[in-house]
């Protein structure tokens, strides 16, 4: 599934056009249909994931979950990208989610000692 069609199916759930959904969001002409082909800013692409209430990686097929990230999920996502740290969260065998839990607290820990430095 292409973004333009998850993008089409969400704007079907709200019985708009492609069309309305470009004019609400101040694009173009046929811009929305560009993205069978191509993939979106990230500008652009974050006005349609806001309009639906839904993450950008939902729209461009990374995740099943329409729902956007808490703030715990997105900090902890913080910590799978973070360079320094990145190499530790590759590496972790399979985790149930008691192990992923310390993860998050451990890392909410690191986050607080760097704010008071």
């Amino acid at each position: 599934m292409t973004t333009f069609d998850r993008v089409k199916k969400l704007a079907g759930k709200q019985k708009i056009s492609i069309v309305e959904l470009e004019e609400k969001l101040g694009f173009g002409r046929n811009s929305l249909y560009s993205w069978k082909k191509k993939t979106p800013n990230g500008e652009s692409l974050q006005k349609v994931a806001d309009f639906f209430n839904v993450s950008t990686d939902y729209l461009l097929g990374r995740t099943d979950n329409p729902a956007p990230p808490s703030d715990d999920e997105a900090s902890f996502q913080a910590f799978a990208n973070d360079p320094e740290l990145s190499h530790w969260y590759r590496t972790l065998p399979e985790s149930d989610e008691e192990d992923l839990q310390e993860l998050r607290d451990l890392w909410e820990y690191l986050q607080s000692k760097k704010k008071k430095k």
